[in-house]
């Protein structure tokens, strides 16, 4: 019996990682410079960036820009020489959530910052790196979302809301790129064990460590694998969307509130 076709690895040549520093940046510069992979590391913190460079090895540049800062994506990526300019693919990583308390006792400024870096940021750089991508006939643009996308939670609201727009945006892509041998890809991790939840209590690490008391969550590495896979594929096979969660995680439930009868 004739053995099917075996697919080699599609190992991107050049990686563009945003929010490269974090926890999940960090796991995808580590996959990525494993496999060969030239990255560019995109980060607010040039001297955290220089130690990331030469954690993973390999070859990498460095450019330093807020995803919220249109004017510095722009400079930032319009330097980039020609060994690095031709993206394969982009991961638009940068991003987090602030705050969980119900709406109507929020900062409105923390919601300003996370519209702006989950979605007006990703946005951006999508919107930068994009026509290169659709000019050369390949590339793959691989966006973070969250299962809150798709679950939204009490205390999740604009956080819940900028991963739904990340999920939307993923997919509308998609039909926009048919055709142009570009792929896209949203990857929606559930709970993952990372300094995500010292972001959201602004550095409150007693907090921060309830999420995850007496539970399994997922690594950022287990995030990593999904990542890798989907880039890895070979270029016909678009994963459109992936949702991930540690087994001792499901969606819940709807909240109803009961009043006691008199």
């Amino acid at each position: 019996m004739a053995q099917p076709a075996y697919h080699p690895p599609h190992v991107p040549a050049i990686v563009l990682i945003t929010g490269a520093t974090g926890g999940f940046g960090s796991a995808f510069a580590k996959r990525f410079a494993a496999l060969g992979s030239k990255l560019v590391l995109a980060g607010r913190d040039m001297n955290k960036l220089k130690g990331l460079a030469e954690e993973v090895g390999g070859t990498s540049y460095l450019v330093q820009f807020d995803v919220r800062d249109r004017a510095a994506v722009e400079a930032g990526l319009a330097s980039l020489p020609p060994d690095f300019a031709e993206i394969d693919l982009l991961v638009n990583n940068a991003g987090l959530a602030l705050g969980a308390d119900p709406a109507f006792k929020s900062d409105i400024t923390d919601w300003e910052v996370m519209v702006d870096t989950n979605d007006k940021g990703l946005a951006i750089v999508t919107g930068l790196v994009l026509p290169g991508m659709v000019a050369r006939g390949r590339g793959h643009v691989i966006n973070i979302s969250s299962t809150a996308a798709s679950y939204p939670y009490p205390g999740g609201h604009v956080y819940c809301a900028s991963k739904a727009f990340v999920t939307q945006f993923s997919l509308a892509l998609r039909a926009d790129l048919i055709g142009t041998g570009v792929r896209v890809t949203s990857v929606e991790p559930g709970m993952v064990q990372t300094d995500f939840s010292l972001v959201r209590f602004k550095g409150d690490a007693e907090r921060a460590a309830k999420v995850y008391a007496d539970t399994v969550p997922l690594t950022a590495d287990d995030v990593a694998e999904a990542v890798t896979w989907a880039a890895t594929l070979p270029p016909h096979f678009n994963v459109n969307r992936v949702e991930i969660m540690p087994t001792t995680q499901g969606p819940g439930a709807l909240g109803v509130h009961r009043t006691p009868k008199a």
